[in-house]
């Protein structure tokens, strides 16, 4: 198994957080006329509140040094930290059209839901599609999004501390 396969795992998608589509389709917008490319990434539903098994898609890893333009957008792999486990992909379409490309196709077997957001990135310009670029079912899920402020939540003496050991 590759670095890049290794980086997507396999288990049941309850759907995508609605702040997190909002998050993708905004960031659609900002980033035209060129395209935009990231990792989706999930949360275990219980977590969530939700009393379900799987995952929900909460997170968007945008990876350092991707480069795009206004037909493509291509991801440094090197540049991928060694600790994310993404479910597929999300990215833009600055021409509008709403359907996987041949390249598209080629990168659509690494996760199981791909995500393609086409100008004018209003909230009914997207579609999910399998591995197999077929069109899929992806629920837009609303809850609330996990705290991500216990990351930095640290002081300068715990930076202090950890490297005197």
């Amino acid at each position: 198994m590759g670095l890049f396969d290794a980086l997507f795992r396999s288990s049941e998608i309850l759907g995508i957080a609605e702040e997190t589509l909002e998050f993708a389709i905004e960031s659609s917008d900002a980033s035209h006329p060129n395209e935009y490319m990231g990792f989706l990434r999930g949360t275990e539903a219980d977590r969530l509140g939700l009393d379900s098994d799987g995952l929900v898609i909460t997170d968007i890893l945008v990876v350092p040094g991707t480069e795009s333009n206004s037909v493509s957008a291509t991801v440094k792999t090197s540049q991928i930290p060694n600790d994310v486990k993404a479910l597929g992909s999300v990215h833009s379409h600055p021409n509008g059209v709403i359907s996987p490309s041949a390249a598209d196709l080629e990168t659509f077997g690494r996760g199981s839901v791909h995500i393609i957001i086409g100008a004018p990135y209003r909230r009914s310009d997207w579609q999910a599609f399998d591995s197999r670029g077929q069109p899929t079912q992806l629920n837009v899920v609303d809850v609330d999004l996990p705290e991500t402020e216990d990351f930095f939540d640290f002081t300068q003496a715990d930076i202090d501390d950890e490297l005197r050991r």
